[in-house]
């Protein structure tokens, strides 16, 4: 017994400075060495006082297949029941879930619990962005298929959120690998190809010398490095299919105005799209009077004077220069470094037919991302410089009437017109005759989606002799992969080695010809996946419309803030597009988007790089050194990594704690879109412990008296009860009211969280006979219970169990017979709302909830008078009488002060 005891000490001594306060642990422990524990009350039929961490952790287990089972009783969408569509980024199934996952579906999981209960239909599915370079590295890398790695990954972290308690509606999850996704993903290509929205040319590319693969601009850093494998990006000529992003900008910059604020990324989207005032349109090229078959696109921020060009100018580093173009000789043969030089190639419209000179500049680039521009100098003073030093000719075709209006002349049926009308009817021919025309910057460029490698929806097109490329037929669809057993490319696509599948027929001609060997970006399997959420198991269309319009938008979208550019531009490009082929109602795909912080873990490096375990660093002294070589360490906080070591597993973490307080700990720790550094020594777990220790408490105390055998009677309350009664139903209003804000509106739950906890202190605080007979305490225990229990769904079902056991309840307009995730969202007293305006302000000392006051509505925003408020409050003067107050923070954004103060 002696070593048990032994033993029991030691994991007692340890939990209790993880849990800051283990003699829970302690007395759980001894009672389980004498073998004399006690189950919950779901269990046993007896209700328990002691909140341990084997109680917990009984409770989730009890609890953890029924609230599943709960979750995923959703009937098919019926159109006459409000919708919510819940979605949180899918994950790449590397194989491991990190504590970035956690936040990320605890965000979800909690506002899906949340809207359920307020009667929405709610839809919170789950996949798998399963194609893309890391699982075929890592197929090279183990001798494995890329498929067999990525299916036993799938498999391994489905298991994973399963066990941390996450309700997913797992009927409606998609593989993006699979056939039955990617023939959907084919489908849209060829939809855009028909569109003239998917197109090949030749251009210089991003290569990834380490991944083998091509690179779109997004996707290398600032320091011209591949974002996957790290490595220097080299520049090379290949030819590439691209899809046209530039179609939409203009679309997709001004929607951006009739969104919700996205935590900044409006603005970052507006960036990358750029200031949309010009258009490219589309030349061909001659040679001595011949047509060569090169195309040349140009852009001008002037396209309404087009039939004022004197030329057409290109960079030194233009592909046309560069790569493997039939006109490269002539183009150097005409090259003078460090001069504007004519060139033989004549360059012609396609829009107005007519023919003008492509000329090299000497400067190596254009403003923002362009390679070549239509020199227009009745619009442009350098355009003219350039052509007055050529000697090339031009008309002047804007002349100003005698109203002051600028209007064209000598431009065919646009003559007359006003700058502003020649402007859009110029543009919307070009489109009409697929010339160009789209609306655009001179910084946004075409999304270059061919990829070199295996592990990718294979582009669906043929390459025939005598018909060029042609799309596959929709009724072939899908084109699938081969099974291959080499995937190095050496500078092509591995697709490449299969013969038998690279050979085949033209389906227009029928004649012997190839098949596309490049792959997509796997973006673009991402750029579509909410909508096939909607209709899933979809055999004839990647979607119905109708089950789309229900659905769409996404009203939350939760994700990490590093796909600000990308992903959401793509997935907002291809819902634009969808819009356009009349096959979805709506074209933003997201209303309200989540950007949640980072989780960091704390690191110690040395001067040379090299991360150090925790254990490696002395921290006894003034500054941290290594305990080896006595160096310095320099201690940060970083995102969290293996390598670095700074991780913090998941199932780890709730193993320690249990799945309730790690999600109040992520919930509550910063609010969502800020940064969590990852301490359990901090106040957040500790607090969100003690917050749940106080629930059991209060259940506790409720249970006890209401079972003591004494029958509540409201009319026994004294006048002074009834007062006191009557300020828990004005707070436990006010919490709602707040609490249902966080939930729709900021989604600050940490905020929520922090008023929950207010009221729990209140009603501790309530007489002993309040707690008896006043229906107000027992609806204001109900509503703090019910709205705790989407953040911490399992301890608040067994609370919820237990207030059900209590006979002769005083509010009768809860569902007994059900669970709290089945419970209505408490709503706000008709009574309350017509009191003078009152706002319940949240009242924080050193970032601990203390309570909340009442203050007038007008004064709200005041923070001299709050303050002011909170000191001659009862619960300023207990609380902050007499110390030394620092500083004072009321937030922007929610009823909270804060007070700092020095004790």
């Amino acid at each position: 017994m002696a070593s048990a005891w032994q033993r029991l000490g030691f994991y007692a001594s340890l939990l209790k400075r993880q849990l800051n306060g283990g003699t829970d642990v302690i007395n759980w422990g001894r009672r389980a060495i004498l073998g004399c524990t006690r189950g919950i009350y779901s269990a046993t039929g007896k209700w328990t006082k002691e909140y341990t961490l084997q109680t917990r952790k009984d409770v989730e287990k009890w609890w953890h297949q029924r609230i599943k089972e709960q979750a995923s009783k959703i009937s098919e969408a019926d159109t006459s029941k409000p919708k919510f569509y819940m979605l949180s980024m899918f994950p790449y199934p590397s194989g491991k879930l990190h504590m970035g996952h956690m936040r990320v579906y605890t965000i979800s999981d909690t506002i899906a619990h949340f809207q359920r209960m307020r009667g929405m239909q709610v839809i919170n599915p789950m996949g798998w962005d399963a194609f893309g370079l890391p699982a075929e590295n890592a197929a090279i890398e183990r001798n494995l298929h890329p498929e067999s790695w990525t299916q036993s990954n799938i498999k391994c972290m489905r298991k994973q959120l399963d066990r941390l308690g996450l309700c997913f509606s797992w009927d409606r999850e998609i593989t993006t690998c699979l056939p039955d996704y990617y023939k959907w993903t084919q489908y849209l290509f060829i939809k855009l190809y028909e569109a003239g929205l998917a197109y090949q040319k030749e251009a210089l590319v991003n290569w990834d010398p380490v991944d083998q693969t091509v690179l779109a601009n997004e996707q290398v850093d600032e320091h011209g490095c591949s974002w996957r494998s790290g490595a220097k990006v080299e520049q090379k000529y290949l030819r590439q299919w691209f899809i046209k992003t530039t179609a939409y900008a203009k679309a997709m910059r001004d929607a951006l105005a009739d969104l919700p604020e996205w935590y900044g990324i409006k603005g970052m989207q507006a960036h990358w799209i750029g200031d949309c005032v010009g258009c490219h349109l589309d030349f061909t090229l001659k040679v001595d009077g011949q047509v060569t078959g090169e195309k040349l696109t140009g852009y001008t921020a002037t396209p309404e004077a087009i039939y004022g060009t004197s030329h057409v100018a290109i960079t030194p580093s233009h592909r046309l220069l560069r790569g493997h173009s039939a006109l490269k000789e002539a183009f150097e043969k005409a090259l003078v470094p460090g001069r504007d030089c004519l060139t033989p190639v004549r360059a012609v419209n396609m829009l107005t037919q007519q023919e003008v000179p492509v000329i090299i500049l000497a400067k190596a680039d254009f403003e923002g991302s362009l390679d070549s521009k239509i020199g227009i100098p009745c619009t442009s003073a350098e355009d003219t410089l350039v052509a007055q030093t050529l000697g090339l000719s031009y008309s002047e075709v804007i002349e100003t009437s005698p109203d002051g209006t600028e209007r064209l002349s000598g431009s065919a049926e646009f003559t007359g017109l006003s700058r502003q009308d020649a402007f859009l009817a110029v543009t919307e021919k070009a489109r009409r005759n697929r010339v160009g025309g789209h609306v655009t910057s001179d910084k946004l460029k075409d999304w270059l989606i061919s990829r070199q490698r295996y592990w990718g929806t294979p582009i669906p097109m043929v390459h025939c002799p005598a018909c060029g490329p042609v799309p596959v037929p929709l009724d072939d669809l899908p084109v699938t992969l081969p099974s291959i057993t080499s995937f190095t490319g050496k500078g092509g696509s591995p697709l490449a080695s299969a013969l038998e599948w690279v050979n085949c027929s033209c389906p227009r001609c029928k004649g012997a010809a190839r098949r596309e060997t490049d792959t997509m970006d796997t973006f673009v399997d991402s750029a579509w996946y909410y909508f096939r959420y909607t209709d899933p198991q979809n055999t004839h269309s990647p979607f119905h419309p109708a089950l789309a319009d229900y659905w769409m938008p996404v009203d939350l979208y939760v994700g990490g803030k590093e796909h600000a550019v990308m992903h959401l531009f793509y997935a907002r490009f291809l819902s634009h597009f969808c819009h356009e082929q009349k096959m979805v109602k709506h074209r933003e795909p997201f209303h309200k988007l989540l950007a949640q912080g980072l989780i960091k873990g704390q690191t110690f490096r040395l001067p040379s790089g090299q991360y150090l375990q925790r254990e490696e660093v002395d921290l006894t002294g003034s500054v941290p050194v290594h305990a080896k070589t006595r160096e310095k360490v320099e201690v940060t906080w970083e995102k969290m990594s293996k390598s670095k070591h700074n991780g913090v597993e998941p199932e780890a973490a709730v193993e320690l704690y249990g799945i309730d307080t790690v999600r109040l700990y992520l919930l509550f720790a910063a609010p969502p879109e800020k940064d969590i550094l990852w301490d359990t020594k901090t106040d957040a777990l500790p607090g969100v412990l003690r917050w749940q220790q106080r629930l059991w408490a209060l259940a506790t105390r409720f249970i006890e008296a209401r079972t003591s055998g004494t029958v509540p009677r409201p009319l026994l309350l004294s006048d002074k009860e009834k007062a006191e009664a009557r300020k828990l139903w004005e707070f436990k209003n006010s919490v709602v009211s707040q609490v249902t804000a966080h939930f729709t509106e900021d989604f600050s739950l940490n905020s929520a969280i922090s008023h929950l906890m207010g009221l729990s202190s209140a009603l501790s605080q309530a007489s002993q006979r309040v707690v008896l007979h006043s229906p107000e305490f027992e609806d204001a225990l109900c509503a703090l219970v019910v709205m705790a229990a989407p953040m911490a769904p399992h301890v608040t079902s067994e609370l919820w169990a237990g207030l059900a056991l209590v006979p002769k309840k005083l509010c009768t307009h809860y569902a007994w017979d059900t669970g709290v995730l089945l419970q209505p969202w408490p709503a706000v007293d008709p009574q309350f709302l017509q009191q003078p305006d009152v706002v319940q302000m949240a009242v924080l000392i050193n970032n601990k909830a203390c309570g909340e006051i009442l203050v007038p509505q007008h004064v709200a925003r005041d923070q001299d008078k709050v303050h002011e408020l909170v000191l001659q409050s009862e619960l300023g003067v207990r609380l902050l009488q007499g110390r030394s107050i620092k500083k004072a923070f009321l937030s922007p954004r929610t009823a909270l002060i804060n007070f700092l103060v020095q004790d």
